[in-house]
Order: C-alpha cells, then sequence, then structure tokens
C-alpha cells in the first residue's frame, strides 16, 4: 500500500541523506493503516518535492517520552550537538491526542526521489 505524508524541508533532507530513519507521529487512523512493507511518499513541505520510502518496521509506545527512550536522537532528527526533548514534539501534537491515540515510530529507508543529487 502507498501512502502519503507532508515533511518539513529539515526532516525531508534528513531522510534523503540516510541520517533520520525513523519519522515520529501519532498512531492515529491514518498511521493506523501503514504496515511493514509498505511505501511512504513524503512530500517536503517547502518546495512539494517527493521522495519514496520503505517501511521497515513500525515501534509503537505510549508517549513521545518512551519513544525517545528507545532510539537514539539522530535516526529521530535531532542532530548530535541538538538535545533531544520529547517535549518538542507538543508544537505539534496535542498531549490529549498523544493519550488518545499514542504514538509510533516507523522505521523508514528512501529508496527514490526526484531531488537532484
Amino acid at each position: 500500500m502507498i501512502h502519503r505524508m507532508k515533511l518539513w524541508h529539515d526532516s525531508f533532507m534528513k531522510i534523503l541523506e540516510g541520517t533520520k530513519t525513523i519519522e515520529m507521529r501519532l498512531f492515529d487512523g491514518k498511521r493506523s493503516a501503514v504496515s511493514v512493507g509498505d511505501t511512504i511518499v513524503f512530500e517536503d513541505a517547502s518546495d512539494g518535492a517527493q521522495m519514496e520510502c520503505a517501511v521497515l518496521a513500525l515501534h509503537r509506545y505510549p508517549s513521545f517520552a518512551e519513544l525517545y527512550a528507545y532510539h537514539d536522537k539522530v535516526s529521530i532528527g535531532y542532530g548530535e550537538n541538538e538535545n533531544a526533548d520529547p517535549a518538542d514534539m507538543l508544537e505539534y501534537y496535542s498531549e490529549e491526542e498523544v493519550r488518545k491515540y499514542g504514538v509510533v515510530g516507523i522505521e523508514i529507508k528512501a529508496v527514490k526521489d526526484d531531488r537532484t543529487r
């Protein structure tokens, strides 16, 4: 199955470069349809560029704090010198949404993109 999701430019580039290997989302109706072996087409919100990623694994947690505890910060999109703080995710999702749905770390690998490298 093919799924479509938008990404901020920074996250898009980190996945393209292979450093970000875990995309963090709510485990809501849309994400609960994702399975290992599926394809996600990510669209860069800044310019509409697209990239296809293979779904390698799904890691479910009740909160972003637990997800952060089990994955290294580079794999979830932080730089080596950045502080990885689960509270950062409250910029995108409310605490109520996190309690209601839980979260998922979608382990991915870019397999095709429309950018020139």
